[in-house]
């Protein structure tokens, strides 16, 4: 706008005019000027400069592990070796050196799992088809903490077995399904139990061989629930 001519006289405006008329100090205009007109610096990284670069420090990390007698090296230990041989660098860079060049030692395969929710129907349209134990403790009054073993049967909700004790072991787990068998099947022997299905977490005494080796006396089948899901045991 200064350097417009005046339609009537056909001389310029002038810096001055215009920024008295527009309120704007000259030396933020002159500021301006000199910002734009000055060479802008390329951007580079903050920080001191390293001594060497990532090329020259991949080169020594290579020749960490063709020196070491053993197969794969950690990132740790090629930076201690680098440390001993004078190369200082960070342990972070190293890190990352080493990973983009694919010189990590290699690690355990991840497991991959199935959804930890129960997306399935635990409740049966029969009796005796899938009974569900479970354990919990509670306090009395003379003899202190005790634990509490109960199994129920998820076709009916019914309670067919309940056995409290003062230590709660495998043996202990094992007698609300000896008093359902009994009483439901008749007997107890071998075999008598075919058919059914023993719903239980993965709680030590459920797990114990103790535990498993019953059921598989008596015929039943295992119907674990999901580590560390105590939904997938509720009924619905």
């Amino acid at each position: 706008m200064s350097a417009s001519h005046s339609p009537s006289s056909g001389k310029r405006y002038g810096l001055a005019l215009v920024t008295a008329i527009w309120g704007v100090p000259r030396a933020r205009v002159y500021r301006q000027r000199a910002r734009r007109q000055s060479e802008v610096p390329p951007a580079a990284k903050r920080g001191p400069k390293t001594a060497l670069t990532d090329e020259a420090l991949l080169e020594a990390i290579r020749g960490v592990p063709q020196a070491s007698p053993f197969q794969g090296e950690g990132h740790r230990k090629v930076w201690a070796r680098l440390r001993v041989q004078g190369v200082c660098t960070s342990k972070a860079r190293c890190l990352r050196r080493m990973r983009e060049a694919g010189l990590l030692a290699p690690g355990r395969a991840c497991r991959v799992l199935g959804p930890r929710h129960h997306d399935g129907r635990i409740t049966t349209d029969m009796p005796d088809v899938m009974w569900g134990t479970d354990a919990t403790c509670t306090l009395t009054t003379r003899e202190g903490q005790a634990a509490v073993f109960i199994a129920v049967d998820h076709g009916t909700t019914e309670c067919v077995g309940i056995h409290a004790a003062k230590v709660g072991t495998r043996f202990e787990a094992l007698e609300p399904i000896r008093q359902g068998i009994k009483a439901r099947f008749g007997a107890y022997g071998r075999g008598v139990a075919t058919g059914l299905s023993i719903r239980h977490d993965n709680g030590s005494q459920y797990t114990s061989d103790a535990f498993q080796n019953e059921l598989r006396f008596l015929g039943a089948d295992f119907s674990p629930s999901f580590v560390r899901s105590p939904r997938g045991q509720r009924l619905r």
